[in-house]
């Protein structure tokens, strides 16, 4: 199902011209959201966060359009489902020069979502794709996602489920879809920002594990450390958070159970809250 300029539109019908910019450069943005019972979960966090990319690319972002686009697609049915929400730099000429006058487009798609995704157990393996301190498309949820797709095709060709990415110093990152966690003791370890997409489940860990006892450390990180902690996991907006039981074929411990399952639940309290929906 999809959602362009105020309507729901057939799987099939086109949307962008060849010369608009996403198509031709990648530039532009999205966001994917899970959304239960009509309700897009933690939908003002996204916003936000793509509000901050757009203003950072000099896109023009029509926050109450992409709001619109979100809650349409949300509310046409209420079985739980994955929504992502474009938005291009629109049509231009030839070339790599801004439009004098871009018109953005925008556009949202909706798709199935299964209890099956969330809270499971993965392996990852490291991925000989390093993510660029130096590049926007590192830390900015932008259209040019060719780092992601590739490291996780390396990583199934390898046997694992996702790719364990690092960065060009070596140090642990994410992987090619989640953002990453450590428990050691009470010590939540996760990296630090600087490569790193914040991702908004992972700022919802980092502000409820202090309300658990945890104490959360940004930092670098290496993959020995992940190897010697105590249980490792990684969280994004559909999977919601996944056990990671293997790296490169290393089986890891996974002795902190006690707070990752207090995580766990209070990420499922905050669903609940937020759209009445229970895993």
């Amino acid at each position: 199902m999809l959602w362009h300029e105020g309507k729901i539109l057939n799987g099939s019908e086109a949307l962008l011209t060849v010369n608009d910019r996403g198509v031709s450069l990648g530039d532009g943005l999205f966001e994917t959201l899970s959304a239960f019972n009509g309700k897009a979960f933690l939908k003002n966090e996204h916003i936000a966060r793509m509000k901050a990319s757009a203003d950072y690319f000099a896109i023009p972002f029509d926050q109450k359009k992409i709001e619109r686009a979100i809650d349409e697609l949300s509310e046409s049915n209420k079985e739980p489902c994955v929504i992502r929400v474009t938005l291009t730099r629109g049509v231009s000429e030839r070339g790599l020069s801004f439009p004098k006058d871009p018109k953005p487009a925008i556009f949202a798609s909706r798709s199935a979502w299964s209890v099956t995704l969330a809270f499971q157990k993965i392996s990852l393996a490291t991925s000989s794709i390093r993510r660029n301190a130096t590049s926007p498309t590192s830390t900015h949820k932008t259209l040019s996602y060719l780092d992601n797709v590739m490291a996780h095709a390396e990583a199934q060709k390898n046997q694992a489920d996702d790719a364990l990415m690092l960065d060009q110093d070596g140090h642990v990152v994410s992987t090619s879809m989640a953002n990453l966690f450590a428990l050691s003791g009470r010590e939540l370890l996760t990296p630090q920002r600087g490569t790193l997409l914040p991702g908004i489940i992972r700022g919802f860990v980092i502000e409820t594990a202090p309300k658990l006892g945890l104490t959360v450390v940004e930092k670098h990180l290496h993959l020995r450390d992940l190897l010697a902690a105590d249980l490792v996991f990684t969280t994004n907006s559909v999977r919601l958070m996944t056990m990671i039981t293997m790296i490169d074929g290393n089986t890891l411990k996974q002795k902190s159970t006690d707070q990752y399952l207090d995580l766990e639940n209070a990420l499922k309290d905050r669903l609940f809250a937020d759209t009445s929906y229970r895993i």
